[in-house]
């Protein structure tokens, strides 16, 4: 009995057709999307959001239906990723096992085929294909990255943070040398986040280091430098999911999920169409206040408190993927995350309370490459270019704006140690 158990735990891979990854990658290779009653140009508001309720999250049809916002609609257009990702998945997919935890991935997408709800697995697979998804490709930096913490009811900005944030894969990479690895690496990491805050003075030369494990058994560390201080803490597991810095996020929301694939129970709920923040960044209504001395503009605000991004959405293909904490003294119950069919990145969240109700609303939207700062042109990352995280329950809202380059020049290895923080001043 125990040795059947063992098998059906473990699920073996088998090789890709070229269907599967036209499937995968290219969703809408034979027609894009359509819902009835919805066309590029058409506006959703609290009048006509019930007739467009099935194509919204949870938390966004609730804004739309409260008020919060109103949501314009564009076309949908396709955002292949770059071949050498793609490339990888076809060339390494059928290594890939799934044990207790994920056995023989070497680099690209993890579990390319399509989920399906006979698979009792399939949350699992999703989840370690966001953990391996392109968010910022090999390695990115956003700077200056802009938080401002707004009073919902009142609009009053209560404070803005200017940021720096730098992603780096030590693993797994596929398009900037070295490939697949960075050595020597001997703690075998496989992400680095490195965050340093320039503005305001009070928390000036704040920086926090997240270093994530290959082996997702171990806990990610983190690391914490106050600057007024000047020392370094590594902060106890129990501090990624507090408020960061007073703001609507924790360390855990990063990225739309930044904890490991372990920490939660996952399950696929279903694919669909859905509307999503993808849209060009040129094209969109830029802030007046955030502007560049080179000239690039920052996405506008919009809506209750100027809470919302003030972009494009369009539909595309999702999947939704529930995740719950195993921590029974976790502050949420679960969250909602819709992954993109094509990017594999989540685009908009539903976070609940401990008690089950609706507690956040997490939005990033999806700037196409070609259409954003020269050096991103070209490369094949979409690109996180504006978000919120607005806390319905008590009427708040974290508004983030980003300048984001994938450059590899900018992100040595050298950034993510802790050594670096000490250095930091």
């Amino acid at each position: 009995m125990a040795a059947c158990a063992a098998a059906l735990l473990v699920q073996s891979a088998h090789a890709i057709t070229d269907a599967e990854l036209d499937e995968a990658f290219f969703p809408y290779k034979k027609g894009f999307p359509t819902f009835p009653g919805l066309k590029p140009g058409i506006v959703i508001n609290k009048g006509n959001v019930d007739q467009f309720k099935e194509i919204l999250s949870p938390a966004h049809y609730k804004l739309i239906k409260d008020g919060w916002f109103e949501m314009p609609i564009g076309e949908t257009f396709d955002m292949p990723l770059p071949k050498p990702y793609m490339e990888a998945t076809k060339l390494y997919t059928d290594k890939v096992k799934l044990g207790t935890t994920i056995e023989g991935f070497v680099a690209g997408r993890p579990f390319p085929q399509q989920p399906s709800k006979s698979d009792p697995r399939a949350g699992e697979k999703l989840a370690w294909n966001f953990k391996y998804a392109l968010n910022w490709g090999d390695g990115g930096i956003i700077y200056p990255f802009y938080w401002q913490y707004i009073n919902a009811n009142t609009g009053a900005i209560e404070r803005t943070i200017k940021f720096q944030f730098n992603f780096l894969n030590f693993m797994h990479r596929t398009s900037n040398p070295p490939i697949p690895n960075i050595t020597p690496n001997p703690s075998a990491l496989y992400r680095g986040t490195y965050v340093k805050v320039f503005e305001p003075l009070d928390l000036k030369n704040t920086q926090l280091l997240l270093q994530a494990y290959e082996d997702d058994t171990k806990r990610t560390d983190a690391y914490l430098y106050l600057g007024f201080q000047r020392r370094v803490r590594r902060l106890a597991t129990g501090q990624t999911t507090d408020s960061f810095l007073g703001s609507d996020l924790m360390i855990e929301d990063f990225e739309g999920y930044n904890g490991r694939v372990s920490d939660y129970k996952w399950k696929f709920i279903e694919t669909k169409n859905a509307l999503m923040p993808y849209y060009k960044h040129n094209q969109m209504k830029m802030d007046p206040n955030f502007k560049d001395p080179d000239g690039y503009g920052y996405i506008g605000a919009t809506g209750k408190g100027k809470c919302m991004p003030d972009v494009i959405w369009q539909l595309r293909k999702v999947h939704v993927l529930e995740g719950r904490p195993i921590d029974t003294g976790h502050p949420i119950s679960k969250r909602i995350i819709y992954l993109d069919a094509q990017i594999m990145t989540p685009s908009i969240s539903t976070v609940y309370d401990r008690k089950g109700d609706v507690w956040k609303a997490f939005t990033i939207g999806k700037a196409h490459p070609d259409f954003h700062l020269p050096i991103n042109k070209g490369s094949g990352i979409p690109l996180d270019d504006s978000g919120s995280m607005i806390d319905l329950q008590s009427n708040h809202c974290t508004m983030i704006r980003f300048r984001g380059e994938i450059d590899p020049a900018k992100n040595p290895a050298s950034i993510f140690q802790v050594q670096n923080l000490r250095g930091g001043d």
